[in-house]
């Protein structure tokens, strides 16, 4: 059983918008309509799970899924941090084999990359896609001067889906909730109790949508 957790929840105060970003129209239709269009069209995916803050659970299933006529298998309710959504949703996916956590606003994973996460995941055990920041990265201190450069070639940034042995990424959360660590994706997760995630190649197109900018861009790539 390979499971897909969605996790739905930004509010979108980094895009200046009331709504919630994810319910932003690209060309007519929602952010998270094309998210779970990849999920549920993928041959390898046997469930999908989607969390979302509970007062926006009537607007989703009338504006997003009932209009679009998108397949859910569960939605679960997401906790007041990130870490809190995922472990609601992994107590749902207790018969899945290898679980995929994805970013609901990043609407343009294509499949190879949803492809290659369910197979490095049987392989490795957790793994992750990302590619190399175009920017050069510096470490600042904190009077924001400049105190050290990174090598790029051996930096990454990381993209979602995050997938994992259902058995080690629950296990790990169970143990991060119970020692309340804080963490902000699910790499750390693992790699917090020693574990190696294996980075396989993103893609620059797997944007996350997060500020006005990046709606730009969006734009053009659904119209792509």
């Amino acid at each position: 059983m390979v499971s897909a957790l969605v996790l739905a929840g930004g509010r979108g105060k980094r895009m200046g918008s009331v709504q919630s970003k994810q319910y932003i129209n690209l060309n007519g239709k929602p952010i998270l309509y094309y998210t779970l269009k990849q999920f549920i069209k993928n041959e390898f995916i046997d469930k999908i799970v989607l969390v979302i803050p509970e007062d926006e659970n009537d607007y989703c299933k009338k504006e997003v899924l009932e209009k679009y006529q998108l397949k859910v298998d569960k939605i679960v309710f997401g906790g007041s941090e990130r870490q809190d959504s995922v472990y609601n949703a992994l107590i749902e996916l207790k018969d899945s084999s290898v679980v995929l956590i994805h970013d609901g606003a990043r609407p343009f994973v294509s499949q190879r990359i949803i492809n290659d996460a369910i197979k490095y995941a049987k392989v490795y055990k957790a793994a992750a896609p990302g590619v190399m920041p175009k920017d050069t990265i510096k470490i600042k201190n904190e009077d924001n001067f400049s105190i050290s450069t990174l090598d790029r070639s051996r930096t990454v940034a990381i993209q979602t889906p995050q997938a994992f042995d259902f058995n080690l990424i629950y296990e790990c959360h169970t143990k991060i909730k119970e020692s309340g660590i804080s963490v902000t994706d699910d790499t750390m997760v693992v790699e917090f109790f020693g574990n190696k995630v294996y980075i396989y190649d993103g893609e620059y197109t797997n944007i996350k949508i997060t500020t006005p900018e990046d709606l730009i861009l969006a734009e053009y790539l659904v119209k792509k």
